[in-house]
């Protein structure tokens, strides 16, 4: 029978060790991928939100404000300036007219996953929501 050298008997353990460490690494790198994807959804949804009210919001009914009437949202044209911001930033939402000089959106923004991909959740969301007013009012 051959002498075994203690050093044999060592050679390959560091292996599943390597792996095991390789893994959860991976499996951290790639929720912190996820996790940022969330957080950039909800970012760039609160921008784009206000953005669109706030196009939405300077759209002033004129024919009123020349009769010396209240200053208010023309409801027509604050809501085609907001789907107008929507539609060019590229994506989708809803718009309404809040009061008589606001306009409220709410934006829907979908990022794609990493790793959550793999356990079958390909794609995280955001939604937020923005009144804009007119700068033009006193009050909204």
């Amino acid at each position: 029978m051959p002498k075994i050298a203690w050093r044999d008997l060592e050679r390959g353990s560091i292996t599943p060790y390597a792996l095991v460490f390789i893994t959860v690494l991976l499996l951290f790198v790639g929720l912190v991928v996820d996790v940022g994807n969330k957080l950039r959804a909800g970012w760039e949804a609160v921008g784009i939100a206000e953005e669109a009210a706030r196009a939405g919001a300077g759209q002033i009914d004129r024919a009123a404000a020349y009769r010396g009437d209240e200053l208010v949202v023309d409801r027509a044209a604050a809501v085609r300036a907001a789907q107008a911001y929507l539609s060019s930033s590229g994506h989708q939402g809803e718009v309404a007219v809040s009061g008589p000089a606001s306009v409220r959106v709410t934006v829907t923004v979908t990022k794609p996953t990493w790793l959550l991909h793999l356990v079958g959740l390909p794609e995280v969301s955001m939604t937020a929501n923005a009144d804009g007013c007119s700068s033009f009012v006193v009050s909204c």
